[in-house]
């Protein structure tokens, strides 16, 4: 993930004009194949996961006639080693993944566009201890310290998300203050001083909106780095606990009977890769029409 970036000025951005701003965007956005794919498939994942409990049957339902019984009519992605029905585990486990990975994401954001702000605004003692407990986190990978975290905590849904939030904010916080730093030498900045706006004013009216672009494209980016963690916290037995049904956990079962039973690594490892790279897919699209050097118009 890059935690430092400089957007390039939109010549829109700013003024009276912004609604034709988003309908450029949008256009943009709509006009791009795989980002309309990925958008496509998420809004698809999230649809199914809501829907569940009326698409698809318990997927903590055991039935031992059925044991490891491979695709079929009455089971299109088969059955586990108990007799549940592989399809609903994974739809249901679309609603963890995408849970986790949206709140994870919207704390860290929170969090860490709010620090990098003050880091960025403010400068001399309040950066350097920002920065410096972000340097803390920082110096940890990330999958090893959210490892770290929910080991101390419990292994729980709501220790990984905590978890996986306190991974990514410093990525928001570096963002935020570089952009921040930039943004608080211009002259529109330097006009809100000059008629008597006071600090958070500014931050809030022309600091944040001019940071909107480039953490809405960091956000998609993200979402898809939280799947991944949650699904390797998962696997490793430290995400929500059984029987829910989770990637990840899916993944794990499975390795027993990876070569009799093909299908019950395949579909969550093709739910994880597809949602990981839809994400991808809308982030690389909202870059590109946020950027009016690549905007498709």
């Amino acid at each position: 993930m890059r935690s430092e970036t400089s957007a390039p000025v939109d010549p829109l951005a700013g003024r009276p004009g912004g609604s034709r701003r988003w309908r450029l965007i949008g256009r943009s956005f709509i006009r791009n194949r795989t980002a309309m794919f990925g958008a496509g498939f998420i809004v698809l994942a999230a649809l199914l996961a809501v829907l569940a409990p009326w698409v698809v049957v318990d997927p903590t339902h055991l039935d031992y006639d059925v044991i490891t019984q491979s695709p079929s009519l009455s089971h299109p992605f088969g059955t586990d080693q108990v007799g549940r029905d592989t399809l609903s585990r994974v739809v249901y486990g679309a609603r963890v993944s995408l849970q986790v990975g949206i709140m994870a994401v919207i704390v860290a954001c929170t969090v860490g566009v709010t620090s990098g702000i003050a880091a960025g605004y403010y400068g001399r003692w309040i950066d350097s201890v920002i920065m410096r407990v972000v340097d803390a986190i920082l110096a940890l990978p990330g999958l090893l310290l959210a490892i770290f975290l929910v080991g101390v905590m419990g292994p729980s849904l709501r220790n990984a998300m905590l978890a996986i939030s306190v991974t990514f904010i410093p990525f928001f916080a570096r963002l935020s203050r570089a952009q921040t730093l930039a943004i608080r030498e211009t002259e529109y900045v330097e006009g809100s001083r000059a008629i008597g706006a006071g600090n958070w004013r500014i931050m809030l009216t022309a600091v944040l909106p001019n940071l909107q672009s480039t953490v809405i494209v960091q956000l998609s980016l993200a979402m898809s780095f939280a799947i991944l963690t949650e699904a390797a916290l998962s696997f490793l037995g430290l995400g929500i606990r059984p029987p829910t049904a989770a990637w990840g956990s899916m993944l794990s079962d499975s390795m027993d009977y990876i070569t009799i039973a093909w299908w019950l690594s395949t579909f969550p490892g093709l739910a994880i890769f597809l949602t990981v790279i839809s994400f991808n897919f809308i982030g690389d699209g909202l870059r590109e029409a946020l950027d009016p050097r690549q905007r498709r118009v």
